[in-house]
């Protein structure tokens, strides 16, 4: 750490132990290669940026040890809170491979407030961590407004962070990314609920495409594909027909938590949520089910994402495969009792959700917590 306690100014350097150098002049942590004064600059080219995302309950001025929230000033009577910290996987290497910086801190904020809200909590704050050989100063000013912009998508504070200049541990123009946020819930508001059961349906929102699991395999296929990521996309996408590799494969992971929040405060039953993430449907569903159901899914209710076919076609991944490692075009799956199946998908999608009915809890099952019906468009 450097003297200077700032958030976001703070930097990082491995120190070499067990060695003797001569030296004939002073040397300084500037030519060990880290430069405390860019970290400063940083610091005051993203104050702006970090105030923009203030909300009730925070203090977004950057500078101190700790950032600070006040809980209280947000209304909450009987508050659990809920802490969750993510990456964004090698889908960094994409964006610092293409220079494309903009957006993946999107990625970063979503990975985090989508796990919040599964358990109904309001994401209130949020936490960066930004690691690095040499701090390039637009470089990370891109990131983190990135970051800023996912905050402000999911209604919560960027309050703070810490920039670590690395160099013989990261090569020349990489980085890496971590993030950390805190979100509350009413007590007797925590998801999932125990009135799961059986015959509950299976509400899916649609995915904005890959998100950002799965990012080492999905490399690997484009690098065999031998296509570079200026090149035009070679699969069918009728929402971006004009776009490039770089543009498909960067789209930012959608964030479903103002949508979601405005259902609960509406008094919608939703009764479960799971954020389809690493491990896709196959994974994320058995994990807010009870012991006595299984999800019964039928795979012909939604249509396969054309990004989707191309990945399975070039690597011939099996249907099993793609379900257990990508979200296949579901991000986020809503439980709700049959009733309320109607109810549910009309007002999601009056909030600008693309959402499918893709199946019901049933007894469980001794083949596993996930059947699946009907076949992936592959």
């Amino acid at each position: 750490m450097t003297d200077q306690k700032n958030m976001y100014s703070k930097t990082t350097s491995p120190e070499k132990t067990g060695e003797t150098e001569a030296i004939n002049a002073e040397i300084t942590y500037a030519d060990a290669g880290v430069n405390i004064e860019t970290g400063n600059e940083l610091v005051r080219e993203i104050g702006p940026i970090a105030k923009s995302t203030a909300r009730t309950g925070s203090d977004s001025n950057l500078g101190g040890f700790g950032g600070l929230f006040d809980l209280k000033a947000c209304g909450y009577n009987d508050p659990i809170l809920v802490a969750g910290n993510d990456g964004v996987g090698t889908k960094v290497k994409i964006a610092i491979e293409t220079g494309r910086h903009s957006e993946i801190g999107i990625d970063l904020v979503a990975m985090c407030v989508n796990d919040l809200i599964v358990q109904g909590a309001e994401p209130l704050f949020f936490l960066d961590y930004y690691a690095t050989a040499k701090l390039e100063l637009d470089t990370a000013k891109q990131v983190i407004s990135g970051i800023a912009d996912g905050c402000k998508l999911s209604g919560c504070a960027l309050i703070g962070g810490e920039t670590a200049e690395m160099p013989g541990l990261y090569a020349s123009g990489d980085y890496d990314l971590a993030g950390f946020s805190v979100g509350a819930v009413e007590r007797d508001a925590v998801l999932p609920s125990p009135e799961i059961g059986i015959g509950h349906k299976l509400i899916g929102l649609a995915s904005s495409g890959i998100h950002s699991n799965g990012y080492s395999l999905v490399r690997r296929l484009i690098e065999m594909s031998g296509l570079k990521w200026d090149d035009a996309i070679p699969f069918d996408d009728n929402n971006h027909p004009d776009d490039v590799m770089a543009d498909a494969f960067l789209r930012p992971t959608r964030i479903y938590v103002k949508q979601i929040l405005a259902g609960l405060r509406a008094g919608l039953p939703v009764h479960g949520l799971a954020h389809i993430t690493g491990g896709g449907l196959t994974e994320n569903l058995p994990r807010i089910l009870p012991e006595t159901c299984s999800a019964h899914i039928n795979l012909d209710s939604w249509k396969l994402p054309g990004i989707f076919k191309w990945l399975s076609g070039v690597g011939n991944i099996s249907e099993a495969e793609m379900l257990k490692t990508f979200n296949c075009g579901i991000g986020m799956v809503l439980v709700v009792p049959a009733y309320a199946s109607g109810e549910v998908m009309t007002f999601f999608a009056a909030q600008g959700e693309s959402v499918f009915e893709i199946g019901e809890l049933v007894t469980k099952a001794s083949d596993g917590a996930v059947i699946y019906q009907g076949k992936l468009s592959l």
